[in-house]
């Protein structure tokens, strides 16, 4: 879904969710201050790979360049980075400058981050140099091993995966995903407010259950996650990610499936239908992008690889139709990414964030939604990614003033692929404030045995954006009553 206007809504206080955690190892000086220091942080780690980052202070004179150099010990290897040019020979790494943030006043810090691989220990690594002098130099404690990752959240939700076009839980009773979006995490975060619009505690989260939904989706914004520099340390990095395992579990915790998605990704687009000119993940843009999306996905699916229960939503609503001149282009483009016609950026395609994705080990369910907002599933079947796992699914979004509104279309359109694959609604939804509309919706959903989630338990204005409740002890507005008595004498 395009979002409505915030500013209004975000004028009041919104509940956050920061949980404390470990970030180790930490390398800081002690006594007079040195030349520099650096920190090093791993913020998430799993079997074959983690995620790491470097806050470094210079506290010489400025400069308007900067290189830190250092070495890891047991035959870790950088394989991607953010905020620097990253690049390793042997035990040695190196991260440059980007042309934006070379200069570097006195007393001044910067942050960057990287994907590394790694296996046996994991140790900090040692001499750090910043343009050539030793930082951290007056009382280097000894690195120690990270801890382990969180374990799994110990809730009730399904395992769920794919056996020919049904969802199944492990026991191989067929599953439908029905629920609802929780939007905010996509953009308090980028937009300095706080990580969640609105409180996800237990009790927020058991007045959806209390709906009868058996799914909640979970908006996310690639820059948050990763900790990028335009994001306040306090709603990026590793704050953001424990506050969405913390929302993970809660949901889990009440029996309901968590389906990760990213909505908001960096990449300047200023062409048909642009959401904004930013640069970062501020809106929907067309496609995601090569420099950071894949690091995304490979860090939430190392951090959620060993929880069967939570699903992965890989791109809300691609739309390179609107930006090529050719639906070849647009659903090649949309499957192989790259250089796309009418995008300015590098383009991750789907089969770049299955990969991604499989490349942890991973082996949760995943969404691929279709062009035109994922309204459009015409050719997902042809130009359908390859999944080694066998457990990706059609995602699909429809709301009222949608192309494909119709039961003529979705009966030409989707009936096919719904015939060969899962299809889950992952959006649906109408701006009138009643739901007649999403009414019709679940009833096709419904003859089908197929999955739908309602946009979106939020407390905006249901016509401005639409809006489930008007308050988040579940209080329905005159659209969300639909879906809540729906919900209800399903599985009531």
């Amino acid at each position: 879904m395009r979002h409505p206007p915030r500013s209004g809504l975000l004028l009041v206080g919104a509940a956050v969710a920061l949980v404390g955690t470990a970030i180790a190892p930490t390398v800081t000086a002690s006594g007079a201050t040195p030349a520099c220091t650096v920190e090093y942080s791993v913020t998430n780690q799993w079997d074959a790979g983690f995620q790491g980052s470097v806050k470094i202070t210079n506290n010489m004179a400025s400069v308007s360049s900067w290189s830190l150099t250092f070495d890891f010990a047991q035959g870790q290897e950088v394989t991607q980075g953010w905020n620097a040019k990253w690049s390793q020979s042997g035990t040695s790494v190196t991260a440059a400058n980007e042309s934006w943030n070379g200069s570097l006043a006195s007393g001044a810090s910067v942050s960057a981050g990287f994907l590394a691989s790694w296996s046996g220990s994991n140790t900090a690594p040692t001499g750090f140099k910043l343009n050539g002098t030793a930082c951290n130099v007056d009382g280097e404690p000894t690195p120690t091993d990270p801890p382990p990752t969180d374990p799994p959240p110990t809730g009730e939700a399904p395992k769920l995966h794919v056996s020919g076009n049904k969802l199944v839980d492990a026991s191989g009773a067929t599953r439908r995903m029905l629920g609802v979006n929780r939007s905010g995490g996509e953009f308090m975060c980028v937009q300095g407010y706080g990580i969640f619009d609105g409180p996800v505690d237990d009790a927020a989260v058991e007045a959806i259950a209390d709906w009868k939904a058996n799914t909640v989706r979970i908006p996310l914004n690639e820059e948050c996650w990763l900790g990028l520099s335009n994001i306040k340390p306090e709603y990026g990095g590793a704050n953001y990610i424990a506050a969405v395992k913390d929302l993970v579990a809660k949901v889990e915790a009440h029996g309901m499936t968590p389906l990760v998605e990213l909505h908001w990704s960096y990449g300047q687009y200023t062409g048909n239908s642009a959401g904004c000119s930013d640069v970062h993940a501020t809106c929907q843009k067309p496609m995601p992008d090569a420099q950071y999306t894949p690091s995304f996905w490979a860090s939430v699916a190392g951090t959620f690889k060993d929880d069967p229960a939570v699903a992965f939503d890989l791109f809300n609503e691609p739309y390179p139709d609107r930006a090529t001149s050719t639906t070849t282009q647009a659903w090649t483009c949309w499957r192989d990414g790259g250089t796309c016609p009418g995008i300015s950026y590098e383009v991750a395609g789907m089969q770049d964030l299955v990969d991604a994705v499989r490349g942890t080990g991973a082996k949760n369910l995943i969404l691929a939604g279709g062009l035109a907002y994922s309204n459009d599933l015409s050719q997902w079947l042809t130009y359908k990614p390859s999944d080694p796992t066998g457990n990706l699914v059609a995602a699909y979004h429809v709301y009222n003033f949608n192309t494909c509104a119709s039961e003529s279309c979705w009966n030409s359109t989707l009936a096919p692929v719904a015939a060969q694959v899962p299809l889950v609604a992952g959006e649906i939804g109408e701006n009138t404030c009643s739901h007649g509309f999403v009414d019709t919706v679940m009833k096709w959903f419904d003859d089908r045995n197929l999955s739908y989630l309602g946009w979106t338990w939020n407390t905006w204005d249901c016509s401005s954006g639409p809006s489930l409740i008007s308050d988040y002890d579940g209080t329905p507005t005159s659209y969300g009553i639909g879906l809540r008595d729906h919900l209800r004498a399903l599985n009531g």
